[in-house]
């Protein structure tokens, strides 16, 4: 039988295994960070009434992560930013990256800001979830700004 996914926001209790699925994640992606920026954000995630962390579960055990913030729009109603998803290896395939943007899509909607965004890497394998999932790719490409 199939393990249901349950997503909830982070809590204090959270803290080891998130950290272990953030550093997943930059080691995928190949970032480097200090140990202090793991504190930040985490301390951001629980006290920052902007910026929201949510954990899936199967089992009861945290086997994926969610990181967005809600902002203004000039254009549109406001808009909600999915700055970071990653689920463990182990358990991919499984529904949980679908299960969690679903669940931050209807958080966001609830605050008051309907639309749901994020980006990837061109090649990033979970473009063929992201092309599922996604309702309306613009075509956009992100461009950043660095003094």
């Amino acid at each position: 039988m199939a393990s249901v996914v349950e997503i909830s926001f982070l809590t204090e209790s959270d803290r080891a295994r998130w950290e272990v699925l953030a550093r997943g994640k930059d080691t995928h992606f190949a970032v480097e960070r200090a140990d202090g920026d793991y504190e930040r954000t985490w301390r951001r995630l629980l006290d920052d009434d902007r910026i929201h962390g949510v954990g899936a579960r199967l089992d009861g055990a945290i086997v994926g992560v969610a990181h967005y913030l809600c902002h203004a729009s000039v254009w549109y109603a406001g808009k909600c930013y999915l700055a970071d998803l990653f689920v463990d290896p182990a358990v991919r395939r499984r529904g949980v990256a679908t299960a969690m943007i679903d669940w931050v899509a209807r958080d966001a909607e609830e605050r008051g800001f309907p639309g749901l965004y994020w980006n990837t890497l061109a090649d990033a394998p979970a473009r063929a979830l992201y092309d599922k999932v996604g309702k309306f790719n613009d075509g956009l490409i992100r461009y950043s700004y660095r003094r």
